[in-house]
């Protein structure tokens, strides 16, 4: 009898022991001649082609793909003509016998998988995956008997996974199979959960005996993301999807799809407009300005127009701050340095909820909504900040503390802050402890938190945008040409998965980068005045505003579909 490594390999030779070894294997190594009657006959040659290792992958990739189309009589003629082997026979039955649900087959011929598997001691891991599986659908089935057999005959025994043996016991008791398919975490009966059972079969075999299902696929969906993540103007939050892309050309995206046209400009405010952020949802965008007034403005998600929704007013010292709660009901509104008030304010109905005012000593120029939405962080460059409820009491402070600019991590008990001191600190709400994770050259002007809460973007002084990784506390780039000198100018994160960094600028421009790259992508003119503010829309991420000293808030979104493609360009990131 031929070796099983001979019969993976799928080795041409013209002896009787390998026709043997291979005569029921879909890849038998056999020529195609023609009879008399015009009828393809199959006979025994050696075969003449010297296939590379990754040539004969290739070639057992194609034969997958060629019999998971149904193809089967061209995948084993593939085979044949190449001298490869698909798959070794055991493991061809062994795959047809679960997806039959021919248990009592299966269980048979676990032994003869034996001498293929990476380990021995992995027969009894597939036999208790392969008996659990056999149990599960007894109990879907009403047959309780056979699966309290089952599992004290046949799983108990192997002494393994005891925990989940418990488990199965006390799934004989569920009288629905709803109920059994969520206690056991389990697709239930058929081809989806015995797909699964023999993805996790595979594992403990070698790819030359039997290959992951639609390898090739996976393949091609990998290189399809290696593209789309090298794309510069990839912005969709849409999987790789290889029905709708073709596998001929690579993959590249018009600059036409990118937020790079102004849309609309927006002239209501009457003065310098500092600050800009669009809600959570993308359905309000709010503008703050130097004119003292706060502008909530309605977003059409399938237009994407931009309509004055309600003013709100009363803002001392102008507005240079603004942040949404988290479920886009609220929004505080913070004013210059000189300011000691914080006002907080219901954005659906423009109604004024309470307003933070410690002392008149306070700034109150920056803040940020704890993760929960019970609670808000609010601080200035006077020396200190405050967590307080919504009613503006202060439930705890940091005395002795500069701030610039503040910003809350996902796990609702700790914020970051920028201070005079050039550094960004932690400070922990429930210990009450403080630590440096950033120490700059110069002055932070501003920052931003992806929404991960793992990279900081850092408006720094005469330096320009920083991105910094907050867990490994690494800089992990600069980003170059934007003019950045002692005026706070905000930063953002954007695009469908937040690979963007757009920035204002004191050229009265708008920089956007790729995360990958140091050098701007585009250059957004249209502004006259030093641009303030930037926010990317979260739920339309071809939707960008920027604000600027010029009175003017600048709606920008993609060219117009209806141009010709032969006016635009392509763009590809190079290594």
């Amino acid at each position: 009898m031929q070796s099983h490594a001979a019969v993976i390999n799928g080795a041409c030779t013209e002896n009787r022991a390998a026709s043997t070894a291979l005569k029921d294997g879909p890849s038998s190594s056999k020529s195609i001649a023609t009879t008399n009657n015009g009828n393809p006959e199959l006979e025994f040659k050696k075969c003449s082609l010297n296939l590379s290792e990754s040539d004969k992958e290739v070639v057992r990739l194609v034969g997958q793909h060629l019999s998971s189309l149904g193809l089967k009589k061209s995948s084993d003629m593939l085979m044949m003509e190449s001298g490869c082997c698909l798959e070794h026979s055991a493991a061809t039955k062994f795959r047809e016998n679960i997806m039959d649900g021919a248990w009592s087959k299966v269980e048979a011929a676990l032994p003869d998988m034996k001498p293929l598997l990476k380990h021995q001691r992995h027969l009894q891991k597939m036999k208790f995956f392969v008996l659990e599986q056999k149990f599960l659908e007894l109990v879907d089935d009403g047959k309780l008997l056979d699966a309290l057999h089952c599992l004290r005959n046949q799983i108990t025994p192997l002494r393994i996974y005891v925990s989940r043996v418990h488990q199965l016991s006390g799934f004989l008791m569920i009288s629905t199979s709803d109920e059994l398919c969520k206690a056991a975490n389990w697709d239930g009966k058929g081809l989806k959960s015995r797909a699964k059972l023999l993805e996790k079969l595979q594992g403990f075999l070698p790819i030359s005996v039997m290959m992951r299902p639609n390898r090739l696929k996976t393949l091609l969906t990998q290189a399809l993301e290696y593209q789309q993540s090298k794309c510069l103007f990839h912005n969709s939050s849409l999987l790789p999807n290889l029905d709708t892309s073709s596998l001929l050309i690579d993959h590249t995206c018009l600059r036409r799809n990118f937020p790079a046209v102004t849309q609309q400009v927006l002239n209501e405010h009457t003065d310098e407009i500092w600050f800009c952020c669009f809600s959570h949802n993308g359905k309000m965008l709010a503008t703050g300005s130097k004119d003292s007034y706060v502008i909530i403005w309605n977003v059409d998600p399938v237009t994407h127009r931009v309509t004055h929704a309600r003013s709100l007013t009363g803002h001392t010292y102008g507005v240079g701050f603004l942040a949404w709660n988290p479920t886009d009901t609220h929004i505080i509104a913070c004013g210059t340095e000189e300011a000691s008030e914080l006002w907080l304010w219901n954005a659906q109905t423009g109604e004024l909820c309470s307003k933070l005012s410690h002392s008149s000593d306070d700034s109150l120029s920056c803040g940020t909504w704890m993760p929960d939405g019970k609670k808000y962080v609010a601080g200035g460059t006077k020396g200190q900040f405050y967590q307080c409820d919504l009613d503006g009491n202060v439930i705890e402070s940091w005395e002795g503390v500069r701030v610039q600019s503040l910003g809350c991590l996902p796990d609702n008990k700790t914020v970051i802050a920028a201070d005079t001191q050039q550094r960004v600190r932690r400070y922990n709400f429930e210990d009450m402890s403080d630590y440096n994770i950033i120490k700059e050259d110069h002055p932070i002007m501003s920052f931003s938190l992806s929404s991960d809460g793992h990279f900081i973007l850092l408006n720094v002084a005469t330096q320009g945008v920083h991105l910094w990784d907050i867990d490994d506390q690494i800089l992990v780039r600069k980003f170059h040409g934007v003019v950045q000198g002692f005026y706070t100018i905000f930063s953002c994160f954007g695009g469908s998965s937040e690979e963007y960094v757009a920035s204002g600028s004191e050229d009265n421009k708008v920089y956007i980068w790729h995360r990958s790259r140091d050098k701007p992508i585009d250059t957004l003119s249209g502004h006259s005045k030093t641009v303030n503010c930037v926010s990317w829309n979260k739920a339309i991420p071809s939707m960008l505003a920027s604000v600027s000293d010029d009175g003017t808030v600048r709606i920008w979104g993609p060219q117009d579909t209806s141009e010709s493609d032969s006016d635009d360009e392509s763009y590809w990131l190079e290594d």
